[in-house]
């Protein structure tokens, strides 16, 4: 007799399981890399990072192309921050060059920079909060901006670092641009 009394009980569950994991969910929405590129403002770069991903990005879904696209920040940014270390070595006889360098390394670094809120970046994106995503990467941009015109909006950078923060800014450009897809699907 408990048999029976268990046993519609767990046929339910097992309907409700299948249910669920039969629901495609929003976050998991597969969504063309070139129709999320046209929509970025270098789209042949947006296309080279998202095809970059391990896999292909073809069938791949929004949050793992912004978990990739997180990475590849997380990458250049790093080696930004490395070669503004170098700019300011190898600047330390020109004080002006030394002073930009010193103020774009503080818009990079890893306890208030870029380096910073890309691990905020992360852990919004985890907690699938896509307006926190956006604004988030929306507050790294402005780093970005704030290291290339730095204090002194007259000094001109003929290193590689303007063209090492573009690349930066282009990836975050491209999770922008996803976070503005997963808000709306």
């Amino acid at each position: 007799m408990a048999y029976f009394s268990i046993r519609p009980c767990l046929i339910f569950s097992l309907v409700i399981l299948s249910l669920l994991l039969a629901t495609p969910s929003f976050a998991s929405k597969v969504v063309d890399v070139n129709v999320i590129c046209a929509q970025t403002r270098d789209p042949s770069f947006c296309s080279e990072v998202l095809n970059s991903k391990p896999g292909g990005a073809k069938g791949a879904d929004l949050i793992s192309l912004a978990q990739h696209s997180i990475g590849v920040a997380r990458v250049k940014a790093t080696k930004t921050v490395n070669l503004i270390n170098t700019l300011i070595a190898t600047n330390a006889n020109d004080p002006r060059a030394k002073a930009h360098y010193s103020t774009c390394l503080t818009y990079f670094d890893k306890y208030r920079g870029a380096l910073k809120l890309l691990y905020y970046v992360n852990q919004v994106l985890r907690m699938q909060d896509y307006f926190g995503l956006l604004k988030a990467a929306t507050l790294v941009i402005s780093n970005v901006e704030g290291c290339i015109t730095g204090d002194d909006p007259t000094y001109f950078d003929s290193s590689d670092l303007p063209r090492s923060a573009d690349n930066f800014e282009k990836v975050i450009d491209v999770i922008l641009t996803i976070a503005k897809f997963l808000i709306n699907k």
